[in-house]
């Protein structure tokens, strides 16, 4: 027991290879057990700030800690976890898809095209992807498959497209990066906006695609003989989403709020829309507030842990050790850039993304900048990179939010078989960025 007590004192005489080292396989074994990311990252950070520096040096947590979750930019992300959440329990996303069906009219894979046309108004309204997945799980995915879509097409469609929210403005994946790597996150969100279009016309044009060489993956839809007063009235559905699209992103990109003003901006236009629609009721405002505040909730304690641990790590002279062999790999920043996006993928098959964005941007940024990329690129870059992740075995969350709703023949397995030519549009659009960044308009 003193022996153990001994070295924990005394970490520092081991040196700063040995204590990443020592430090990176100790947060894996924590989490090979089974304990949350927050309590291992804080955990952890705890041991080596004492070992380290001594009892006296844990202070230094918490002034981190107080920088993490002071930044008033913080507060758009429950503000967005909030449209979200009250998205879900409203009948506009049901509406919103009826309305588009009607528009995309009576094209070979139609239903597909337009639930990534839904995906993309429902990711630009709140920014949030578990809900996105929910939803079109919950309405497109039976629609699809009673009208004979291929099944492996349909499953691909709902989880990629309702993943988008990653990289289309106002994603929370952008807020955080930004909060991470201290740069505007009014540039990110400009900056994102093509390259998540972009996106979604890869998966757009894959669909048409499969659908035209192969009919029998998307049989075009029987008339449905409905008049033309009532198709008009469908779509009004298309009015309300489009309208809240436009104060949130209109405001930000026109100067007229900032990123937090328009988060709050759009939960008001979300209401209001509940409101107008009749669906409005103090059960609903405040189931949406429990789900935001139990998302919020393991966003803050994975930040706080996070931030405490890159802290200490960073005192221990880590960061630059780090970066040092990280540069160290090759001459060439196409190479050290390649070797951070392979180390963001592997770890996002692993770790939620917050983590990664909070353990790793400290330490990659610097890197960005002093290969000379800009900060702002790599972030949209980060964020399609973590598109991947959402998507990718073993632990793909669009693929375990799906099953939660799928149909009982729908296997995990069937679910991230189908996923797999959608990765590649996505590893094709992460390629993409790096070879022209002028896509960001960078």
């Amino acid at each position: 027991m003193m022996e153990v007590l001994d070295f924990l004192f005394n970490m520092k005489s081991m040196g700063i290879e040995a204590g990443t080292l020592l430090m990176f396989g100790m947060l894996l074994a924590l989490l090979l057990v089974g304990i949350p990311l927050a309590y291992v990252t804080l955990l952890v950070a705890l041991i080596f700030a004492v070992g380290w520096f001594g009892p006296m040096a844990v202070p230094l947590i918490t002034s981190r800690v107080y920088s993490f979750v002071s930044s008033f930019v913080f507060v758009s992300v429950p503000m967005f976890v909030l449209m979200a959440a009250i998205l879900d329990r409203s009948g506009i996303a049901r509406d919103l898809f009826d309305a588009m069906r009607l528009v995309g009219g009576r094209l070979r894979g139609g239903i597909a095209v337009q639930t990534i046309f839904v995906a993309v108004i429902l990711a630009a309204m709140s920014g949030i992807i578990g809900g996105e997945v929910v939803l079109l799980g919950l309405i497109a995915l039976p629609q699809m498959l009673r009208l004979g879509y291929d099944r492996s097409l349909a499953i691909g469609v709902v989880c990629a497209g309702g993943a988008l929210g990653t990289m289309v403005p106002p994603s929370i994946v952008l807020i955080i990066y930004g909060l991470t790597a201290n740069v505007s996150i009014g540039d990110l969100f400009t900056s994102a906006f093509f390259p998540g279009l972009m996106l979604a016309s890869f998966y757009v044009a894959y669909v048409l695609i499969r659908a035209y060489l192969n009919p029998e993956m998307a049989p075009v839809p029987e008339p449905d003989g409905i008049p033309l007063s009532q198709k008009l009235g469908k779509l009004k559905g298309l009015i309300l989403p489009i309208l809240v699209v436009i104060m949130v992103l209109g405001s930000i990109y026109g100067g007229v709020a900032s990123v937090t003003e328009a988060s709050a901006v759009g939960v008001a236009g979300v209401i209001l829309s509940t409101v107008v629609r009749g669906e409005f009721s103090v059960k609903l405002l405040k189931d949406a507030a429990l789900q935001t505040l139990s998302t919020c909730g393991m966003i803050v304690w994975i930040g706080i842990g996070a931030s405490a641990l890159v802290g200490v790590f960073n005192l221990m002279g880590g960061i630059n050790f780090v970066s040092d062999l990280i540069t160290g790999i090759s001459t060439n920043p196409t190479i050290v850039l390649l070797f951070m996006m392979l180390i963001l993928f592997v770890l996002g098959m692993f770790l939620d993304w917050v983590g990664i964005a909070l353990l790793t941007m400290p330490i990659f940024v610097p890197i960005v900048v002093k290969l000379g990329y800009d900060p702002v690129w790599f972030g949209v870059l980060f964020c399609m990179n973590m598109q991947v992740s959402f998507l990718s075995p073993p632990f793909g969350p669009a693929a375990f939010y799906l099953k939660s709703v799928a149909p009982p023949g729908i296997s995990l397995a069937d679910i991230f078989k189908a996923l797999l030519p959608f990765i590649c549009l996505q590893v094709l659009a992460v390629a993409l960025l790096i070879a022209f960044p002028g896509i960001t308009g960078r």
